[in-house]
C-alpha cells in the first residue's frame, strides 16, 4: 500500500465525523451513569478476521475515562490456564461494579476458531457448547449486562482486507496464521458459525449481527445499539437506535 493509498485509507466523510462526535459524547454520559450506579457491562466483539472488531472497540473507547473501562484481548492460554476450567481466565477479566469491559474476542474462540484450527478437541468444543448458555444465564441473572456482537463481512471483502494488512507496514502486525487460513477455511468457519448461532442465541443473551462491510457504518451502528440498551441521565432526545438492517438479532434461516 503506497503513501497515497494510506491517505485514502484514512479519509472519512464529514457526516461520519459528526455522528461519531455525537455518539462518543453520549458514551461519556453512559459511562458516568454506569459508574454512579455500579452497573457491570461486558461487550463481546466477535467475527471473522478483519471484520472490524478492533477498530470498533477503538471508536467506543477513544474518549472514555480509562479509570472505569478496560479492553481485553487475550492471547494463547498459559500452561496454568490450560489446566483450569475454560471460562476461568475470562471471569478474572469481567467488570466490577461501575465498569465496562470490551472483549476483543471472547470465550467464543472455543466455538469457532479453536475447532476450525485444531486448537481444541471435539470433546472440549462439545463441553463448551453445553455449558456456555448456563454460564451466560447465571451472569445475566446476577445483573451483568452482556452484549454479544458478531461483525459480519463477505468473503471478497475479507480477502481485500487481508491483502491490505499484508501490504501495509503499519498494520502488518495484525496478520496471523488464522488470517492467512481464513479464505481457505471460509466454508468450515461458516459451518461452525452457524452451529454457534443456533445453539448459543438465547433470549437472555442474543447474538447481535453487525454488517461490517462498511467500516464506518458498523462502528456507528454498534455504538447506537449499546446506547439504546440503558436509560441514562441527560440522554439526548436526538439519539436514535441502530438501523434495523445494520444491527439486528440473529434468527434462523
Amino acid at each position: 500500500m503506497s503513501k497515497k493509498t494510506i491517505r485514502e485509507f484514512y479519509q472519512v466523510n464529514a457526516k461520519y465525523i459528526d455522528d461519531l462526535y455525537f455518539l462518543q459524547t453520549e458514551l461519556l454520559k453512559l459511562q458516568r451513569h454506569i459508574d454512579q450506579h455500579k452497573l457491570r457491562v461486558a461487550i463481546f466483539f466477535e467475527g471473522r478476521d478483519t471484520a472490524g472488531k478492533g477498530s470498533a472497540i477503538a471508536r467506543f473507547t477513544q474518549f472514555l475515562n480509562p479509570r472505569t473501562y478496560r479492553t481485553v484481548a487475550l492471547g494463547k492460554p498459559t500452561k496454568i490456564e490450560r489446566s483450569q476450567w475454560y471460562f476461568q481466565r475470562y471471569f478474572k477479566r469481567f467488570p466490577n461494579g461501575g465498569q465496562i469491559v470490551f472483549f476483543d474476542r471472547s470465550w467464543y474462540n472455543r466455538a469457532l476458531v479453536e475447532p476450525v484450527m485444531g486448537f481444541c478437541s471435539d470433546a472440549q468444543h462439545q463441553l463448551f457448547m453445553e455449558q456456555v448458555n448456563l454460564v451466560e444465564k447465571m451472569l445475566t441473572d446476577d445483573g451483568v449486562i452482556l452484549v454479544k456482537f458478531w461483525f459480519s463481512i463477505k468473503a471478497i471483502e475479507q480477502k481485500k482486507r487481508i491483502e491490505e494488512r499484508i501490504s501495509t507496514p503499519l498494520i502488518q502486525w495484525k496478520v496471523s496464521p488464522v488470517d492467512l487460513a481464513a479464505q481457505e477455511k471460509w466454508e468450515e468457519f461458516t459451518a461452525y458459525k452457524n452451529k454457534m448461532f443456533a445453539q448459543t442465541h438465547t433470549e437472555h443473551c442474543p447474538w447481535l449481527i453487525v454488517r461490517g462491510d462498511d467500516r464506518e457504518d458498523s462502528r456507528i451502528e454498534s455504538i447506537r445499539y449499546v446506547l439504546s440498551l440503558i436509560d441514562y441521565e441527560d440522554k439526548s432526545p436526538e439519539l436514535t437506535g441502530p438501523s434495523a438492517n445494520k444491527v439486528f438479532k440473529w434468527c434462523p434461516q
